[in-house]
């Protein structure tokens, strides 16, 4: 999403949720973030599963290394052990080969996702092994600028939620979509604010 459709996202919940309004004329509005739609950002989503941001992005840079070309062809070409050996797990090894191997034979049609609903698309990554529901939503906001998800299991929008709402304790994931269904239409931009809350000192 870029500058302008945060800019009207964040006005539309500040009339919404007098909590956002109140934190928004604090902190002002969630930097913009993106990832390119593609086979490479699938890649990087399974690379980073249960990682650190910064080790993550050593294994990718040395996987990016290893394949020369970035393409689920090539991938399917570099032996297991090669693959083990630059730091992803034997699980990982299955699950991007299996990534690869479902472009390949046009299970998963990437560029078509553009053209499914919300849920249509979600559903789809699912089908992935090592793709859950959360993979999905981030894919969906960051790559596709989906404006309206709400990625619940996500633990800094539960917290970053509790930290708005001044709750003792965060809310489960089905709490959380209630409490944020009166955002419908701008649940992104949402999610966005509530990671750039939920980082701030108190």
């Amino acid at each position: 999403m870029d500058e302008q459709t945060i800019a009207r996202g964040m006005q539309a919940l500040s009339l919404l949720d007098e909590d956002i309004a109140a934190a928004f004329k604090e902190l002002g509005p969630p930097s913009p973030r993106s990832r390119p739609a593609g086979f490479e950002t699938f890649l990087s989503t399974i690379v980073g599963q249960q990682l650190s941001t910064k080790v993550a992005a050593i294994i990718m840079q040395r996987l990016i290394n290893l394949m020369g070309s970035v393409t689920p062809a090539r991938l399917i070409e570099i032996e297991d052990q090669a693959l083990r050996d630059v730091g992803l797990s034997w699980r990982k090894v299955e699950y991007v080969k299996r990534l690869a191997n479902a472009i390949i034979t046009n299970s998963l049609d990437i560029e078509s996702l553009s053209d499914l609903s919300d849920e249509e698309a979600i559903i789809e990554i699912m089908q992935l092994k090592g793709f859950g529901r959360w993979s999905a939503e981030i894919y969906l906001i960051f790559s596709l600028n989906r404006q309206d998800i709400f990625p619940a299991d996500d633990l800094g929008i539960l917290l970053g939620l509790a930290k708005l709402k001044g709750l003792t304790e965060k809310p489960t994931p089905k709490q959380a979509r209630q409490m944020v269904e009166h955002w419908q239409g701008w649940r992104s931009v949402g999610s966005l604010f509530l990671w750039q809350y939920y980082h701030q000192p108190k």
